[in-house]
């Protein structure tokens, strides 16, 4: 059923990666969160990483709105869902305002999710390299796209007193307000790697220390008065919020409870065990939540602390993160390694993802891995980054043949062979191959997936856990 939803909301965006923000999405949501106000985070695009930091800030999962991945259809259910119950709702961008998936237009660009939630744009502008041009820039990305409603800028890495005066005088001229002026402040940056910044998970306390460095920063450079003010001017949103226990609503292919192979009403909840800790931080909350919801009892465990599964394991799903940092201490896991390969070998469903791929290998960068799989891993040179459109090739515990999904890849490993003898996809945009293995209960790929974009992937995975029992 469709419903009005209304939550004060600000979409945070900038004219290019880099240009601050995370920085400065982070701190507003840190810096209201002080206030006492319940802040919803969210990350436009298939990001984990950034999404770790904005829970840290709000207390509150960090949640995903990728309109390539889950469709354009679900951005703003997938929003309401989130931001249920909260007083303020921040949207973190995605490289440039107007950059979105190769070739597709405005598909998957923070412009789009923006227009999908009718949310006021705050733009980010470096302006360490200029002054009035500023004012050029800004007007560029206010008018390209009228749907498109910029509310104000908040400069970053100003030099000094004179620059502020500067840029504020040249946009003053061009009738676009200044809501925040932020300096340079090297004490407050993130470190980075490969990949992107490093998870909350590797370092939870330094973590701690610059969510609160940049919510002071936030705090005394931008008028936070006035952006609450412009995230109120948000109209009403009319939707039904997604939910995990009606995902149909939004997913026709959903596979609804009493559906062929459906989980019986009233049998023990299967036990699901889910990787994290420091080595595999990327996941997306709604898979817990349909797994949950499912019949589920999800338990997560630390492959670098914990040297058996955990009690009852019927299912295992082991998502992506970075295994190649801690390949060294998964391999000297040996009795979790051990643990796995058995529980593998006996059938058990395990749904596992780029970095789970990796750990089920025979080695990584020459360190003994789980030997489920007959391939090795190393680090490479070459980044692999990008969306995907994918097709099932074989039946698995996570997927029937023929599946349909959009995902993505994100990596600087490679795995051969790349393929098994049973494919887990074959991927039809934007080139033709196939990828993964798909041997007994096990379905493992390179492939990043979100699965409230197709919840029957998480159906299917619990009734196949359910079948252990």
């Amino acid at each position: 059923m469709v419903t009005s939803f209304h939550i004060p909301r600000l979409v945070i965006a900038a004219p290019s990666s880099g240009s601050g923000k995370t920085t400065v999405a982070t701190g507003l949501m840190a810096a209201f969160s002080e206030r006492g106000l319940a802040v919803s985070p969210h990350k436009a695009g298939p990001d984990y990483i950034d999404p770790g930091y904005h829970a840290l800030a709000t207390g509150r999962p960090g949640r995903n709105l990728d309109a390539f991945m889950c469709g354009p259809d679900l951005v703003a259910p997938l929003f309401a869902h989130g931001a249920a119950g909260c007083d303020l709702a921040v949207v973190e961008g995605v490289m440039g305002l107007y950059d979105g998936a190769a070739g597709r237009g405005e598909l998957a660009s923070t412009a789009q999710v923006a227009k999908l939630l009718r949310a006021p744009v705050v733009l980010v502008v470096d302006a360490s390299s200029q002054s009035r041009s500023v004012a050029a820039l800004v007007h560029g990305f206010a008018s390209f796209d009228p749907q498109v409603r910029l509310g104000g800028v908040i400069l970053n890495k100003v030099g000094s007193d004179r620059h502020e005066v500067m840029l504020r005088e040249a946009l003053e001229e061009a009738g676009m307000p200044v809501l925040g002026v932020l300096r340079r402040a090297p004490q407050v940056a993130t470190p980075s790697r490969h990949l992107g910044l490093v998870p909350v998970a590797e370092r939870h306390t330094d973590a701690l220390a610059s969510v609160s460095a940049l919510a002071a920063q936030v705090r005394a450079g931008c008028d936070l008065d006035a952006l609450m003010a412009l995230a109120r001017t948000a109209p009403p949103l009319e939707c039904e919020a997604w939910s995990p226990h009606r995902p149909e609503a939004a997913s026709p292919a959903f596979e609804a409870p009493g559906s062929e192979g459906g989980l019986a009403a009233g049998g023990a909840a299967p036990v699901i065990a889910v990787a994290g800790g420091a080595a595999f931080t990327f996941s997306y909350a709604e898979h817990t939540e349909l797994l949950t919801a499912a019949g589920a009892e999800v338990v997560t465990f630390d492959p670098l602390r914990d040297e058996v599964l955990p009690p009852g394991t019927a299912g295992l799903v082991i998502g992506g993160g970075f295994p190649e940092m801690y390949a060294p201490e998964l391999s000297a896991n040996e009795p979790l390694r051990a643990a796995v390969a058995a529980f593998a070998a006996a059938g058990g469903p395990v749904a596992a993802e780029c970095a789970g791929l990796l750990y089920l290998g025979r080695s990584l960068d020459g360190k003994p891995m789980c030997g489920v799989l007959d391939a090795d891993a190393r680090m490479s040179e070459r980044l692999t980054l990008g969306y995907r459109e994918a097709v099932a090739v074989s039946d698995s515990a996570l997927a029937r043949a023929g599946t349909r999904l959009r995902g993505h890849e994100f990596h600087r490993t490679v795995i051969e062979p790349g393929a098994g003898a049973a494919p887990a996809w074959g991927f039809t945009h934007p080139e033709r191959r196939v990828e993964g293995f798909v041997q007994q209960g096990v379905h493992a790929s390179y492939l990043h997936t979100h699965w409230a974009a197709e919840p029957s992937v998480a159906r299917r995975f619990t009734e196949a856990a359910a079948a252990r029992r």
